[in-house]
């Protein structure tokens, strides 16, 4: 079976060599993905696919080889992780149900409704439209469903809705230390960089001390030239924690790829929508707050600003103030990215949502008009496409 997979992976085009095939051998007999097809289809393409361009013909031919193939029977049921069990009280329905469902009627409106529940419930409540609670379509609780509401006590987002978040949330830094996967878009960042020399005289230029040898009757005569380095400046703000907990690996690959190709490169830490503070140590993020007009006045504007996000909020988080999920922001959200991309010459936003479903998202759609269309999405092209309006 599985030299049959790899030879309809190389009659594909996708370029698998004998050394991956036998690396991709010894992590099934290590037990890597034992019971499950999830498992071994990304096990497959981690070992095989180098170049993300392959990963479809990687699709169609594992849909080819394996199709059909189901779990083995007799597996123990005690192995269901127990948060599937804890969640047996979520509320699931449909889209006709959903649309059903109408919202309070603005962010005045539901922050006034919060405060009166909370004046009057006296106890937990499960199911229903009115109070706090869980598996419920009112505006408030958890596990239920409402167009727009206030989370409370849910572990993460289900449908990336909320107005605000009304837990205490931690969040991880990036990791800059990342090499699988990061090559490519090493490759596509690289039509940014700019290069002059600058600084002491501590390279040796050939051609000029041949000239100036021929020119010196053959006498030695040493010339030296400036180190040749990359100018472009980049920084980097990164959407970090809640929905973005999808896109850490891409965005740990690109974060470690710019700080590998660029020698002047800042980044700060925001959360949805950039706002009056940023962070660089998000186990820190609520004692050591970076002011963004600070931000504006240390860097100036020949540095490239470039916002790495999904976009998916809450339409409030952008367009209204005190609209932040979790702080009381004085100016909205739009203003402040208005006021970045004006100090900046150059910007732009790489949105790690698949491009084809960026229209079912209010959110993502603003975002897009206050970036004047320069919002890529965070693939090799995108990034391609970035870097060419960047340099324009």
């Amino acid at each position: 079976m599985f030299p049959t997979f790899l030879f309809a992976l190389r009659k594909a085009g996708v370029p698998v060599s004998t050394t991956e095939y036998l690396s991709f051998l010894g992590a099934i007999k290590a037990g890597v993905a034992e019971y499950s097809i999830d498992d071994f289809y990304y096990l497959g393409r981690t070992a095989l696919v180098k170049d993300e361009r392959h990963l479809d013909r990687y699709d169609q031919v594992f849909g080819e080889c394996f199709k059909g193939l189901e779990a083995p029977e007799g597996m123990p049921i005690q192995n269901l992780p127990e948060e599937w069990l804890r969640k047996l009280a979520e509320k699931f329905l449909s889209p006709e149900e959903m649309a059903k469902i109408e919202a309070l009627g603005g962010f005045d409106a539901l922050m006034k409704r919060l405060q009166e529940l909370l004046n009057e419930q006296k106890g937990r409540h499960q199911g229903g439209s009115k109070w706090i609670g869980t598996a419920g379509t009112s505006p408030f609780g958890a596990y239920g469903y409402n167009p727009e509401g206030v989370r409370i006590g849910q572990d993460k987002s289900r449908h990336r809705r909320a107005t605000k978040v009304w837990d205490k949330r931690e969040f991880k830094d990036l990791d800059d230390n990342i090499e699988l996967g990061t090559r490519n878009i090493k490759l596509a960042l690289r039509r940014l960089r700019r290069f002059a020399r600058q600084g002491a005289l501590t390279e040796l230029d050939m051609n000029g001390t041949i000239q100036a040898t021929a020119n010196n009757a053959g006498m030695l005569d040493l010339k030296m030239v400036a180190e040749r380095r990359n100018t472009v400046k980049i920084l980097l703000f990164l959407d970090i924690g809640g929905s973005m907990d999808d896109h850490i690996r891409v965005c740990a690959e690109l974060f470690s790829a710019a700080r590998a190709e660029f020698k002047h490169m800042e980044y700060f830490y925001f959360h949805n929508c950039p706002y009056e503070r940023v962070w660089k140590d998000n186990r820190r993020r609520r004692e050591q707050l970076t002011s963004t007009h600070e931000v504006l006045r240390t860097y100036g504007p020949d540095y490239k600003a470039i916002f790495v996000g999904d976009a998916s909020m809450s339409p409030y988080e952008i367009l209204q103030p005190g609209g932040s999920v979790e702080h009381w922001n004085e100016e909205s959200g739009e203003a402040w990215l208005r006021r970045i991309t004006t100090h900046f010459r150059r910007s732009a936003w790489l949105n790690p949502t698949p491009q084809k479903s960026w229209g079912y998202t209010n959110s993502i759609t603003i975002m897009r008009q206050l970036m004047e269309n320069r919002m890529f999405p965070l693939t090799v092209g995108g990034i391609e496409d970035m870097t060419k309006e960047l340099s324009k």
